[in-house]
């Protein structure tokens, strides 16, 4: 596996001042001679094989030719997950390619949970229930888990078991895009973005485990309503099954050449997820994906823009070196995770437009490091869709489209445990 490493830049700081935008330096000094990890894919995670038909209660159809059930294939994995246990989750389309996986194979569930070890513990998930175009997943603070869907207008609340729908958001099949309310890219439409009610083919979603800013709640529920809307919209968990629009931020940008200056606070107009993803750090600041604008952009929690933080432009729709015109690929920012330390001082980006996982300064915003290259090999990357992080520091990527699986990643050197030394190279358990 070939990593690619980058240089630090002052241009986000001189950038951001420009916008007025400001940018916190704390700590920055402290971390420059931190070590900055290295990654190795864990070719022997998950375990193989996958369950067969009949097991977790999937229907048994057995093969003609081998007269054994069919093995599970999973179709894209659209997002990963992790909760308090360490327990890794999967949303899976189950859309298998016509031939030979239709012959040979069925549809996993919609929802598989593997232990540590990756071997699958649970398995469900009903697809006329759930999201149509299921589309990431995130576990809260109480271990339930949501799931959004980029062909749909809902986002659901799960227990982590499945056995209970907690919560929709949404109507099914009936998306923010008046008049005719159908689910889909509603471009520059003035009646789009603005529905108490109803989304339009959402993202992601993160859950806020401390009190909202403006009610004194837990569990506000920032939306990435994103694929079709361009916004973020919170609602509060009332915690009887229903959701109350709280606030929102954004709208559609104009044509973005230059991401540090271009519609700043605003999202990408055209189809295929902007913003596409909405994490909350322990800096009490909104981190959302602008994707095809190449461009992280840092909100207040009330929704006042602090930050851009450019990932690799000239990826998306924005230019390239020299002005050129950018690859024209769904950009750069897809997913963020952030690193276990209480500074959260790094975060790990999913470019799916470059295929790899970039590691970059939270503070700075400068790409540090990086791991992966486009390719089908353990390690490389093909439609690098989405990054999650477990309390071990290891990572878990998945791929959709052509890529179809998902792939831990553990820490083979580390920034020094909580006396300075470094946890060893290449070890299971990972290290944060």
């Amino acid at each position: 596996m070939n990593g690619r490493t980058y240089a630090l830049s002052g241009a986000l700081v001189v950038a951001a001042a420009s916008l007025g935008l400001s940018v916190t330096l704390s700590q920055a000094d402290a971390r420059r001679d931190s070590k900055v990890p290295t990654y190795v894919v864990d070719g022997n995670w998950p375990q193989m094989p996958l369950p067969s038909a009949g097991d977790w209660g999937t229907p048994l159809v057995v093969s003609t030719s081998t007269g054994k059930p069919k093995p599970w294939s999973t179709g894209e994995v659209a997002g990963t997950c992790v909760d308090s246990r360490d327990h890794v989750f999967i949303v899976t389309r189950g859309n298998l390619v016509n031939s030979p996986e239709t012959l040979d194979s069925v549809p996993a569930p919609p929802v598989i949970e593997f232990d540590r070890d990756g071997k699958v513990v649970n398995a469900w998930g009903n697809r006329n229930v759930l999201p149509n175009g299921i589309h990431g997943c995130f576990i809260d603070y109480q271990d339930n888990i949501w799931i959004a869907g980029n062909g749909d207008g809902i986002v659901q609340k799960y227990t982590r078991d499945g056995s209970k729908l907690l919560l929709q958001i949404g109507t099914r099949g009936v998306c923010d895009n008046p008049p005719t309310n159908v689910c889909g890219n509603s471009g520059a439409n003035p009646a789009a973005n603005q529905s108490k009610t109803l989304l339009n083919q959402p993202a992601n979603v993160w859950i806020d485990p401390d009190p909202d800013p403006q009610n004194g709640r837990r569990g506000s529920i920032y939306v990435a309503d994103g694929y079709g809307n361009h916004r973020v919209v919170v609602f509060q968990d009332n915690g009887a099954g229903g959701a109350t629009w709280v606030r929102q931020w954004g709208g559609v940008a104009g044509t973005v050449n230059n991401p540090m200056t271009d519609s700043p606070g605003l999202f990408a107009s055209g189809d295929g997820g902007h913003p596409h993803c909405v994490i909350g750090g322990n800096d009490h600041m909104i981190y959302v994906c602008d994707r095809a604008d190449d461009r992280i952009q840092v909100f207040t929690k009330m929704g006042a823009l602090q930050r851009i933080i450019p990932v690799v432009p000239g990826t998306g729709v924005t230019l390239g070196i020299g002005g050129a015109p950018g690859l024209g690929t769904a950009g750069s920012a897809w997913d963020v995770a952030f690193s276990n330390d209480k500074a959260q001082s790094l975060m790990f980006e999913a470019d799916g437009g470059n295929e790899i996982v970039h590691i970059m300064d939270r503070v700075m915003g400068s790409i540090l490091s990086g791991f992966g290259t486009p390719g089908l090999q353990a390690g490389q990357f093909t439609f690098l869709h989405t990054v999650s992080k477990d309390s071990r520091g290891n990572l878990y990527t998945g791929e959709t489209i052509n890529g179809r699986r998902i792939q831990k990643f553990v820490p083979s050197t580390c920034r020094g445990d909580s006396n300075g030394n470094d946890q060893g190279r290449g070890k299971s358990k990972g290290c944060d």
